[in-house]
């Protein structure tokens, strides 16, 4: 299932116009907070689809009842651009587990993309909700790759991918391949890619306006 928070307006366009705007993102730490701003809503937003359950609160003058929620959470991020949501999400889901995965896409001189997926650090995944967590989603097929990769951690309950931007293409290949309890969160949805599998209008490279330009 699809949740494109562009489809109805709040303070989320602020901050989506503000990574786009190519003399905003000129400033690397404005780019990563809005970035942090961002998943923060998007958390905050599918946190409301979790599982709750009554629990009964102590206060100093007598007792409450607050439902509370009950998935266990684990937030895996895919570096390098990840991490920038990675701290957002965790705001929110301050208790989660946390997970970071590599995966870096090749041009082959055939101008074919190819995905690497390499570094892995992940608990035990079984019955959680996954949050997989990626400013951008392209072609969609880094996240598959990296979904597939967790997998060896074991079986969870709930998937949920969480991503700034998307190109149709991108959802359009998730919802073909990832499992029917998958749910992909997103604060926009372009409608094209460019030769290079860029996203267009997109914004760019995420890791390079956030972190600096790579060898």
């Amino acid at each position: 299932m699809l949740h494109n928070l562009s489809l109805t307006n709040s303070i989320l366009n602020y901050f989506v116009s503000e990574i786009r705007e190519v003399t905003v993102q000129k400033d690397p730490m404005r780019f990563r907070k809005n970035l942090e701003r961002i998943s923060e809503i998007i958390g905050y937003e599918l946190s409301k689809t979790l599982s709750y359950q009554p629990t009964h609160i102590q206060t100093p003058l007598g007792t409450t009842t607050i439902y509370l929620p009950q998935d266990q959470v684990v937030i895996a991020s895919i570096l390098r651009a990840g991490l920038t949501m990675h701290t957002g999400l965790l705001n929110y889901f301050d208790r989660a587990e946390n997970a970071f995965i590599s995966a870096y896409r090749e041009e082959k001189e055939d101008n074919t993309i190819q995905v690497h997926v390499e570094y892995k650090a992940c608990p035990d995944l079984t019955d959680k909700t996954l949050i997989i967590a990626d400013p951008m989603l392209a072609t969609g097929k880094s996240m598959q790759l990296v979904y597939e990769c967790l997998l060896q951690n074991g079986l969870p309950k709930k998937i949920i991918i969480v991503a700034t931007i998307a190109s149709q293409q991108a959802i359009d290949w998730l919802i073909k391949v990832m499992p029917e309890n998958t749910n992909i969160w997103v604060a926009a949805v372009d409608p094209e890619l460019n030769k290079k599998a860029y996203i267009v209008p997109g914004l760019g490279d995420a890791g390079d306006l956030a972190f600096g330009l790579k060898l």
